[in-house]
């Protein structure tokens, strides 16, 4: 994958830091439900402090979409 600017460097980079903690984490006995949840929790606290409540709750009120569209699954079943 070819990385275009500093802005994808940093969000791969990001990306690496969080399955790294995950994967530490699950290894130490942590659920993944508990995890999910942190980390849901702490991304939507630092994005209120950033962006205001009014923003997040715009932005949140759109994953229903998204999730419903499958841009989250990482695993398909097929029945």
């Amino acid at each position: 994958m070819v990385l275009d600017t500093v802005e994808d460097t940093h969000k791969e980079a990001a990306l690496g830091y969080i399955l790294d903690a995950w994967e530490e984490a699950i290894y130490d006995g942590i659920e993944p439900e508990m995890m999910a949840n942190a980390a849901l929790f702490a991304a939507l606290s630092d994005l209120i402090t950033i962006y205001g409540e009014d923003a997040v709750a715009k932005m949140a009120g759109g994953l229903a979409r998204r999730i419903n569209h499958g841009e989250f699954t990482l695993r398909r079943t097929t029945q």
